[in-house]
């Protein structure tokens, strides 16, 4: 029998899914810090930004919306941070630990890689729906597995930079040129990754359905 053939989302469908989840996960939290840094110092920034993240999650819990895992363990990160860094009065303690934090997820990308189970897809999938269709089809398995490689390797450097910067330069440098660097090689990264996911679904797209199959006389 000939299979149905695959539907495929649109990017921009994906794109208005993923943008606001992102705006809200990982852009708002640093404009939170950085703007009650300014304003009410390095405590008032800490409370702003564990705030910022447990209000997100008692907004989905009050509408009685899914909380991504990703949320729940970026509120789990944000509290041990912020209480280290309360405890130890210090700015460095509170940055050092996500960049530590960090270097040790790459190493989970390496070794989901490893494990035939590329966390890159997983994460995905917090943003996005792609259907089992398409999540199966060995031409999607392997570009997970390359973006998951990919993804390691740009979460090293990114630590790496910030912790040179951390330990060498100001706070006020370390926020301004860790945070154009980091954007920078993210960037890249997503343009990358973007470029790579058009190219799969459109192979998929192209790919021909499989032949009926012929029972013998």
């Amino acid at each position: 029998m000939s299979h149905a053939p695959v539907v495929l989302p649109r990017l921009t469908a994906l794109a208005r899914q993923a943008v606001p989840k992102i705006l809200e996960g990982v852009v708002a939290p640093l404009a939170v810090f950085y703007a009650a840094l300014a304003v009410l110092g390095l405590t008032g920034a800490l409370i702003a930004a564990v705030s910022w993240v447990y209000v997100g999650v008692g907004w989905r819990l009050v509408r009685r919306v899914p909380v991504p895992g990703t949320m729940i363990l970026a509120a789990i990160a944000i509290t041990v941070r912020a209480l280290l860094g309360l405890w130890s009065g210090s700015a460095v303690i509170y940055f050092l630990q996500p960049e530590l934090g960090t270097i040790c997820i790459s190493m989970v990308f390496l070794a989901s890689v490893r494990l035939n189970r590329p966390l890159v897809q997983k994460l995905t999938l917090d943003y996005i729906h792609l259907p089992t269709a398409v999540l199966k089809h060995e031409r999607v398995r392997r570009f997970f597995a390359r973006i998951t490689l990919l993804w390691a390797f740009v979460l090293l450097a990114n630590s790496a930079v910030s912790i040179w910067l951390l330990l060498h330069q100001s706070i006020g440098t370390y926020l301004l040129v860790r945070t154009s660097v980091v954007a920078l090689i993210s960037g890249l990264a997503v343009a990358v990754s973007l470029y790579a996911f058009r190219r799969v679904l459109r192979r998929l797209h192209h790919d021909p359905a499989p032949a009926p199959a012929v029972s013998p006389a």
